[in-house]
């Protein structure tokens, strides 16, 4: 949890440079190099461990036993006691950070020749870590039997500051550390290609890691329903620091988390999400690896960007890709949403919703919303640490329920956009299979039932609707975010294409979701869809362009950069905001030219570069500009404490004008 305030540049860099965090010297970006400053941000932001005691690059001097002669071994990051020297005498922590080409059985530079060569030579280092960005060893020196030398042991994690072994290994601990930049991101790769490349499941190792990110995340709700109860809490999934190492420990981990499992297909919220023939299919010796990475982390205190990254990371190398799909980009996504700002009051629908991001960030907003006014006094990460308590769950998970629908004629996505709302902590979502085109009349009965029951069930318990003449999802919704598919290769069926005015006109599936979104809002209801710039400016589009002046009052419209969808496509969009204008508005515009604001902008920097490189801000002279960012951030200490902190440090921007488009068109409709 962390917030940032930004100040004046003073610095440039080249292309290939970045400030390191701790040092604050200008350093070549490598891989090495980026591996480094991973493990520095997550060492101070999850672990607790200040800057000042951290020295990179440091040198280790030793006597080797063979020759007698003095050796120096050059690590790259070791940390010291608390207010201590940098002296090696106070070293606590050794990590040694390489490439992800070096691996830790390599002879000069893997984990024995490097890791435990070192603290071997400090004897006041009882842990360490070893790590290629990929693997992530933490180890643990122990005195043999006799005194005279060392043993090291495997550990699935190491102690924080002010933590002990025993601190993490107690089953009533109420929470795992939260993940800090990408580092969860990199744990559901590691664990995903684990089971890929190890379990001989390349077919289902998505599906095999979500049921055991499930199981955290349902584990992670106990806690609040032991808290209604009175009752103490005591973690399922979990892995002892050292249990992975033998059998018997490995046996343990499995039946554990497996029992866990079976728990949870009958659980109430999510039965929703599986179907309950689905089993955990790992060995257990890789089902205690995987539990070992994911138990670490806190999922339901992870951010909903943190999280929903690292959600999309892994499924978008295996559903959407081998689909041809791709995510609307986060950015957009979020600018969209920040745009037609969400509230309690509003339903809303996104009719493609793929893996569920639209809706993911819609319910962030609200979530977002709920905490300020429940906890008005605070601010930054303080009332971040509030978005997941008890009280804003309550009420998130009622408004999911009742307000948050989506369609989506892909079932292996409603499952994905099931499992990715439930990862975003609302416990339920109305995610459904259905062609968005065809509905109501679609040759799926049953699911078309389930759609009607749940608008009727939202209806009665929201009241919002008083002259229901539709029993159906048409003409109930306040808000609709899409990005519909589109491209000569989407065909619609005629017969579905005909029911559709605009099907005069084209039959392209873009043209015929706009038709298809006026039906489901309300009059006055607001939508944000993703187009084509050809219906916007192709003569050939001008009767599609008449009918949405006719049937729309135009809110905003945003040119996007080619780059938008780069690399997984290329082509030229803009983002469209249209209110659907009521039966009054309708006849008035045909007797009195209409004369109104539209807010346009054009986002020609949006983060990214063709290839999906990040761009950062630039001076005139195309250089990489450094401000002095202020992170401040919490960090979670024994017995479920909290401590409030605050690095400073050079950074480099993003290039991304889409933030400050949605605050220019916010002071436009006297919204901020």
């Amino acid at each position: 949890m962390t917030s940032t305030d930004i100040k004046e540049q003073n610095i440039v860099l080249e292309d290939n440079q970045l400030i390191c965090i701790l040092s604050s010297e200008i350093k070549r970006i490598s891989t090495q190099e980026s591996n480094l400053q991973s493990a520095i941000r997550m060492l101070n932001e999850e672990y607790g461990f200040e800057l000042n005691d951290m020295e990179r690059d440091y040198k280790i001097v030793y006597i080797d036993p063979d020759t007698g002669k003095t050796k120096r071994q050059k690590v790259e990051l070791v940390i010291f006691q608390n207010d201590k020297p940098h002296e090696q005498e106070y070293i606590i922590r050794i990590c040694v950070v390489h490439d992800n080409k070096v691996k830790e059985k390599d002879t000069k530079k893997g984990l024995v020749a490097t890791l435990e060569n070192a603290m071997g030579a400090v004897e006041s280092c009882e842990f360490g870590l070893w790590t290629n960005g990929v693997s992530y060893h933490f180890l643990q020196k122990e005195e043999d039997a006799f005194g005279i030398d060392y043993t090291f042991s495997d550990l699935s994690d190491f102690p924080g500051q002010g933590e002990t072994l025993e601190d993490i290994d107690r089953i009533d601990r109420s929470s795992g550390r939260v993940a800090a930049g990408d580092s969860l991101v990199k744990v559901f790769k590691r664990s995903h290609d684990y089971i890929y490349g190890n379990e001989g499941r390349k077919k289902d190792a998505f599906w095999q890691l979500l049921n055991l990110i499930f199981c955290k995340i349902y584990d992670e709700k106990r806690r609040f329903i032991c808290d209604q109860y009175g009752e103490t809490y005591r973690r399922k999934f979990w892995v002892g620091v050292k249990e992975q190492n033998t059998e018997q420990g490995r046996k343990a981990i499995s039946e554990r988390i497996k029992g866990l499992f079976e728990e949870l297909k009958s659980d109430e919220i999510f039965s929703e999400v599986f179907e309950g023939n689905e089993a955990i299919g790992l060995t257990d010796k890789g089902l205690a690896f995987i539990a070992g990475e994911l138990a670490k982390y806190s999922f339901l205190d992870a951010s909903v960007d943190v999280k929903g990254l690292a959600y999309e990371t892994i499924v978008s190398n295996t559903l959407k890709q081998e689909a041809g799909q791709f995510f609307t980009p986060r950015n957009i996504v979020k600018a969209m949403v920040d745009i037609l700002a969400p509230t309690e009051n509003d339903r809303v629908l996104d009719p493609a919703c793929g893996s569920g991001g639209f809706l993911v960030m819609v319910l962030d907003h609200v979530r977002r919303e709920v905490a300020s006014e429940l906890f008005p006094d605070l601010e930054g990460p303080l009332l971040e640490q509030k978005y997941n308590s008890l009280e804003v769950n309550e009420r998130v998970k009622k408004y999911a329920e009742n307000s948050i629908f989506g369609f989506d004629f892909d079932p292996d996505l409603k499952k994905a956009a099931r499992m990715n709302m439930v990862m975003a902590g609302d416990g339920h979502a109305n995610i459904f299979h259905v062609n968005s085109l065809a509905y109501p009349n679609w040759e799926h009965p049953e699911e078309i039932k389930k759609i009607n029951e749940s608008i009727n069930r939202s209806l009665s318990q929201m009241g919002d609707i008083d002259n229901d003449y539709m029993k159906d999802a048409r003409g109930k919704f306040d808000l609709l975010f899409t990005n519909p598919p589109f491209g000569a290769k989407v065909k619609v069926e005629k017969e579905i294409a005909s029911q559709y005015f605009l099907s005069k006109y084209s039959d392209a599936p873009e043209v015929l979701f706009i038709e298809a979104c006026y039906n489901y809002l309300k009059e006055g209801g607001r939508m944000a869809i993703v187009l084509p710039d050809s219906i916007l400016g192709n003569p050939n589009a001008f009767e599609v362009r008449e009918w949405i002046f006719n049937q729309f009052k135009i809110l905003a419209s945003i040119d996007l950069a080619v780059e938008a969808f780069l690399p997984q496509v290329g082509v030229q969009a803009s983002l469209l905001f249209l209110q659907k204008k009521t039966e009054n508005e309708r006849q008035l515009a045909q007797d009195v030219a209409e004369n109104y604001e539209v807010f346009m902008a054009i986002a020609e920097k949006l983060g990214k570069d063709r290839r999906g490189n990040p761009i950062y801000k630039k001076d005139e002279n195309g250089l990489e500009m450094l401000f002095d960012v202020e992170t401040i951030y919490l960090v979670k200490k024994n017995k479920g404490q909290s401590e409030l902190r605050a690095r400073s440090q050079k950074s480099k921007l993003i290039d991304d004008d889409l933030p400050n488009i949605v605050i220019e068109y916010l002071k436009m409709n006297n919204e901020i």
